[in-house]
């Protein structure tokens, strides 16, 4: 079986698992939003983490079912939050909940996805519940610290990149690193093996995050999924846009600076012109080795698990895979 084939195994059986226990009850406006959010497809990259995990470590995926449930589920959550946040009329490549119903409905609907997240735990015996839930609030609280982060970066204009890592290790990673500790924890592994499988989520997840950053200036959108340039349009300060403020020369850096200081109705150009200020200044380039960087810290994490070597094998090549992406 390919590698393809194989995550192809595990996405399939999660979505069953997640068509069959997604809720479709009254009210229709509570939670026809839920379903649409959830049946947008995206990458399933988290709760595919939670099965393989468990696998790897001795346990039986079905047994993870419930808590890759709930990471998908928080997971899409914090996007429809976020979304609104953002005001991004596009997820997926297709509208967003708050803009095909409302804002009031978007703001409901993810509180109940937040709750119904906590739920699917529940189907755990009383120890592993404790464990799996203790890891999963610190995860979601710092996941709403990093959102904050990134929301008062927009008003700064003294971000620094470690700054800025942290946030992103927030953000996104620390729910990567959890996904992959909650199918260890659900196998039972030993504390060392769950914590250094946490390491390489984490690690793996900044990467991926880097990744993003780029993807969103450089990527296609019609593969990507989102608007081009939505960062620069919003100002965002990414590692792209820090790197290249760090590495440009004096007139690229007026430029930019003076770039991030509007938002004109139509972007387009001002995208143009970051985008080149980023190419000139090697922004690019040293965005492409931190991504490298921080993928080599998680495979280094994996060498401190004692696993059979093809289980190593599948979760490097799971990460290489992910580097490689357009998606």
């Amino acid at each position: 079986m390919s590698e393809t084939q194989f995550i192809d195994t595990y996405r399939d059986g999660f979505v069953a698992h997640l068509e069959a226990h997604t809720p479709m009850t009254e009210p229709q406006n509570l939670y026809a939003p839920i379903q649409y959010i959830l049946g947008l497809g995206g990458k399933r990259l988290r709760p595919i983490l939670t099965l393989m995990t468990t696998e790897i470590f001795g346990g039986k995926a079905e047994d993870a079912m419930d808590a890759a449930l709930a990471v998908e589920m928080f997971h899409n959550f914090s996007l429809v939050h976020d979304d609104i946040m953002d005001d991004a009329p596009l997820r997926r490549g297709k509208v967003t909940v708050h803009e095909k119903w409302d804002l009031n409905t978007g703001i409901l609907s993810g509180d109940a996805m937040l709750i119904l997240s906590y739920q699917f735990f529940e189907s755990y015996p009383a120890e592993m519940y404790k464990e799996l839930t203790s890891l999963f609030s610190k995860t979601a609280i710092e996941v709403c610290e990093g959102q904050q982060y990134d929301v008062d970066f927009e008003m700064r204009d003294d971000v620094t990149i470690p700054e800025y890592l942290k946030m992103i290790e927030y953000k996104t990673s620390v729910l990567v690193a959890a996904a992959m500790k909650m199918g260890a924890l659900v196998a039972k592994a030993p504390q060392k093996d769950a914590d250094a499988i946490y390491e390489f989520g984490r690690n793996l997840g900044i990467a991926f995050q880097l990744q993003d950053d780029y993807l969103d200036a450089f990527g296609d959108p019609e593969s990507f999924g989102k608007q081009a340039g939505g960062d620069i349009r919003e100002n965002k300060k990414t590692f792209l846009y820090l790197k290249a403020l760090e590495k440009a020369n004096k007139q690229n850096k007026e430029s930019l600076l003076h770039l991030y200081s509007i938002k004109p109705e139509d972007s387009t150009a001002k995208v143009e012109a970051v985008k080149s200020i980023f190419e000139e200044s090697d922004a690019v380039g040293e965005t492409k080795e931190a991504i490298s960087a921080f993928t080599q810290k998680a495979f280094d994490e994996l060498e401190k698990i004692d696993l059979p070597k093809e289980s190593k094998a599948l979760l490097k090549k799971f990460g290489e895979s992910l580097m490689q992406r357009t998606v």
